[in-house]
């Protein structure tokens, strides 16, 4: 196991089909006070807690096998010694290997409910009883020394969250046909930006360029389960509006239009062919993408349905473009077109059209770092493409 995983924050272990325990990093085994030997090869019952067994079965294993992920499932745990552990889950089936297995990440939750009873029950002391005001700001003040150091680990965890998301981008693809530059700048330490580059074929190029509403943990992880999703489909070669119509899916499943946790998505996602000099493309709600050719002339890519998440039954269909002496492409997200509005963009695109790529990107990040004199609100991303 990659010792990243073994000492990462968090439990970490695959299963089989079958719930037996495949591997387990040192986080976890810690936290049941197990050594690996006595774990690797038993069911996933053996670190359960009884009324845990019931519900993995009932609910887990038909969920896993059904939609192949499972989103913050609160279970509890049994160490050695028989103490519950409570933790929230979340799980993937994994379907690319010759056997299949389920990726777990369990969070433990204990000291979090820990601090938050005791915050309430302070609170409550305060309201009810005048006399003892100064013992409860005292015993706040205690809890608050505390939350600091939950604070700090929280902010170590999230640093290293940030460290996952950003090594999970793809790297900007450079051939004889075609050549990508990217910039990436999350507002806080997590980012709902996420793009990806693919190369179905000797010819064919997939790139994608999502924005979850919001930002920090939240649209990350929303971010993270999309990227798992369109990683999978897009490296299967599939049509840009089935693409589309599986991500629209994903969105509704996850939030079953509950409007408290419910979050959208913009997206637009491009096939390019090098052979046939063509552009295919699928604009979800997100700002449109500019494609300018040879002779300056620009076209934009427009919004051709609504945002994924947004509506059930949209149908996907793709617009095309033609390409046939090159050009230059530029996505963008919104936190990008926002502080220098999207004529700006038009008009830097056509003012750097003898430069490099490189020096493209340079001009569109000083004009951005012209412009940020307020402190960022979004996150920034975009992507810079020339067909030859």
């Amino acid at each position: 196991m990659d010792e990243l995983l073994e000492s990462a924050p968090c439990g970490f272990l695959t299963l089989s089909k079958e719930g037996i325990i495949q591997s387990i990093n040192r986080t976890l085994l810690k936290m049941l006070q197990y050594n690996k030997e006595q774990l690797v090869g038993k069911h996933i019952d053996a670190i359960l807690s009884k009324s845990a067994r019931v519900f993995f079965q009932l609910y887990f294993t038909p969920l896993i096998m059904k939609k192949q992920v499972v989103e913050e499932m609160y279970l509890s745990l049994a160490d050695k010694n028989g103490e519950d552990i409570p933790i929230l889950l979340n799980a993937a089936l994994d379907n690319n290997k010759e056997d299949p297995i389920i990726v777990c990440i369990m969070v433990p939750m204990r000291r979090r409910d820990a601090y938050e009873n005791q915050l309430r029950i302070a609170k409550k002391v305060a309201e009810d009883a005048k006399s003892e005001l100064e013992l409860v700001l005292q015993s706040l003040e205690d809890k608050q020394e505390q939350l600091l150091v939950v604070n700090k680990q929280t902010q170590n965890e999230l640093q290293l969250a940030k460290k996952i998301q950003e090594t999970s981008l793809t790297k900007a693809i450079t051939t004889d046909s075609i050549q990508m530059e990217t910039y990436y700048k999350a507002s806080s330490e997590l980012s709902g930006d996420i793009y990806g580059f693919y190369q179905m074929n000797k010819d064919q190029y997939g790139i994608i360029l999502l924005d979850v509403m919001g930002h920090g943990i939240s649209s990350s992880l929303i971010t993270m389960s999309l990227h798992s999703l369109f990683q999978r489909l897009i490296s299967r070669g599939i049509s840009a509006s089935l693409l589309m119509k599986e991500l629209d899916n994903h969105l509704h499943e996850l939030f079953q239009n509950s409007e408290d946790v419910w979050h959208y998505c913009t997206a637009i996602y491009l096939v390019i062919d090098t052979n046939k000099k063509t552009i295919e493309y699928v604009n979800a709600g997100h700002p449109p993408a500019i494609f300018q050719d040879l002779n300056g002339e620009q076209q934009a890519l427009k919004t051709t349905t609504p945002p994924l998440g947004t509506f059930e039954g949209i149908q996907f269909t793709p617009n095309k473009i033609y390409c046939k002496n090159g050009g230059r492409l530029l996505l963008y997200t919104d936190g990008v077109s926002e502080p220098l509005e999207p004529i700006s963009l038009f008009s830097i695109l056509k003012e750097c059209s003898a430069d490099s790529l490189s020096e493209t990107k340079a001009t569109i990040i000083r004009s951005l770092q012209g412009e940020d004199k307020q402190v960022q609100h979004d996150d920034q991303c975009f992507i810079l493409i020339d067909l030859k």
